[in-house]
Parts: structure tokens; C-alpha cells; sequence
């Protein structure tokens, strides 16, 4: 019988389509998640309360038979068969900025809303192991290692996707000998950056055919915290200085060999070091689980 407790994985099933039907309705009623909406401090404060809201649940899982729900496998399998599917589809199909539905899966609600929910359930599986290894006096030989590798899931995951909302991808269009400081966003706003960069030799490598083999750019980055620094830019080589990347990205291709202007892009992901730390928390969980997973087992 549907609902009876304890619940099973068809109940799973039904709370994570409500959660995509919610989105739904919140995509065709508001709109795609606004991701500008949510910079710095906004997503930080939604960062700290979607913290509080675990620990909540975690306190009062005893009391409240769905809070104690969620944090089991058969809730967190229907989430993360969902959160696969709807991967899958932006895998399948091409992202846009202001692409439909789809076509836009970052700011799709149900994409969101799923992986908040997964992030939950993950929440609420590091509560529970944290406690069992607390219990053991934080012994190493007690340790979980799958709480290590199920943290490192949780920060990957929660600073990329609210870190999502300071990404900033620029495109700047140097000259020789003209120092710029502007740049134009998606939306073709001009945006004022705290570093100049000023074009001095624009460099193209070409085959007996006369396509290019090679373009790069010598530029100098002068930044508001005094660097001065001369460099070569070139296709999947970029700069980095004060969390921006620098990349190569065009130039006047009339011109080809001859061009005197430059087209860079400039990226900044402040949240991106969190996002490492996350990833590397989990390969250190996964390798760790494997080499003294099987000895914990023989003794």
C-alpha cells in the first residue's frame, strides 16, 4: 500500500517527481532560474541556510518520519536515477544561454530543484556518518572513508552550482598599442574590469596553404594590486592573474597574419577552488576506500 511506512522506492519515485513537477510549474510560471539574482553574498546566504536546513532535519529525523526518509537509499536512488536522466538530456541536447527549456538545463527549475534535493540527501548521509565515526572517539581506524568521499560530493556540488552564479565570461577586443579595461558579457553589457590589457604583437603560424596553424598574442596586464606583467597568450594556453583566466579567442580574421586586433576571453570562477577541493576530497575518499576497504574487511 502507497504511503504506508516505512516507505519504499516507489515513494521515492513519487517525492522526486513532485520535486521535477514543482519545477515545472515554477518554470512555466516565473520563468528559468535567474542565476544573476543570486551573486555574492545571495548564494552564500542560501549556501548557510540550505546548511541549517540539513542539520534541521538531521535533529529532528526521529520526530519527523520524511525527514528520516530521505536520508535512506531508497530515497537517494530515485534521486540520483532522476538526476542522471535529466544529465543525460543536457548531455544530448545543445546548451545556450537563452536556449528553451533543454536547451538551457542550468536554469531548467527541475534540473535545480533535483539536485537540491540530492544535495540534501548527501547532507544528511555525512550527518549520519560523521555521528557514527564521532562515536568512536574520531578513531582513524573507525573512519569512514565513504564520509570523506560523500563530503568532497556534497561541496563539489553545492559550490558549483551556487558558484555557478558568479561565473563571469567576458570577451575583450584589444589593439596594438591601445590599453583596454572593458569588456562586453552574454548579453552585450559593457563591463569595467579592475586589469587592463593592452595588445603589443599579434602572432599567426600558418600552413603552405595559407590556414592558420598557430595564433597567439604578446600582451601586457597592468591590475589595480600593481602587477605589471608581459606575456604570450595563445589557444589552450591561458594566463591567469588576480582569479582571471585569460584566453585566446579571435582575432580579424580579414586581416589574418597582419591583424592589429586581438580578441581575448576573460573568465572568472571565484567558487572554482572549492569545487577542486570538493573533487579532490572525493578521489581521496574512492582511493582510500580501496586500498583499506579490503583490510578492514579481512580483520
Amino acid at each position: 500500500m502507497m504511503w504506508s511506512k516505512p516507505y519504499g522506492m516507489k515513494e521515492g519515485f513519487l517525492i522526486g517527481g513532485g520535486i521535477i513537477l514543482a519545477g515545472l510549474m515554477l518554470e512555466m510560471s516565473v520563468g528559468p532560474v535567474v542565476w544573476d539574482a543570486f551573486r555574492w553574498p545571495v548564494n552564500g546566504i542560501l549556501l548557510a541556510g540550505l546548511l541549517m536546513l540539513i542539520i534541521i532535519f538531521f535533529l529532528l529525523r526521529k520526530k519527523v518520519y520524511g525527514f528520516q526518509f530521505i536520508g535512506t537509499y531508497k530515497a537517494a536512488i530515485p534521486a540520483l536515477v532522476y538526476a542522471v536522466l535529466l544529465t543525460i538530456i543536457m548531455g544530448l541536447t545543445r546548451q545556450t544561454v537563452n536556449g528553451t527549456w533543454l536547451n538551457n538545463m542550468l536554469s531548467f527549475w527541475p534540473f535545480v530543484l533535483i539536485y537540491v534535493y540530492v544535495a540534501i540527501i548527501l547532507g544528511l548521509t555525512v550527518l549520519r556518518q560523521f555521528k557514527s565515526w564521532a562515536a568512536a572517539k574520531f578513531s582513524l581506524f573507525a573512519l569512514h572513508f565513504s564520509l570523506l568521499f560523500h563530503l568532497g560530493l556534497f561541496v563539489a556540488m553545492t559550490t558549483a552550482t551556487l558558484g555557478n552564479a558568479d561565473v563571469q565570461r567576458l570577451k575583450m577586443i584589444t589593439a596594438v598599442g591601445e590599453p583596454e579595461w572593458r569588456a562586453l558579457n552574454s548579453r552585450q553589457q559593457v563591463v569595467e574590469l579592475p586589469l587592463a590589457i593592452e595588445l603589443k604583437d599579434f602572432i599567426m603560424e600558418t600552413y603552405d596553404d595559407g590556414s592558420p596553424k598557430r595564433f597567439a598574442s604578446d600582451i601586457q596586464i597592468l591590475t589595480k594590486t600593481g602587477k605589471n606583467i608581459q606575456t604570450t597568450v595563445e589557444v589552450n594556453k591561458p594566463v591567469e592573474v588576480d582569479g582571471w583566466k585569460i584566453y585566446q579567442y579571435g582575432y580579424d580574421t580579414q586581416m589574418g597574419a597582419m591583424s592589429q586586433t586581438s580578441i581575448l576571453e576573460l573568465v572568472s570562477d571565484p567558487w572554482l577552488p572549492l569545487v577542486y577541493a570538493g573533487i579532490y576530497m572525493m578521489l581521496a575518499g574512492a582511493v582510500c576506500m580501496f586500498v583499506f576497504g579490503g583490510k578492514k574487511k579481512r580483520v
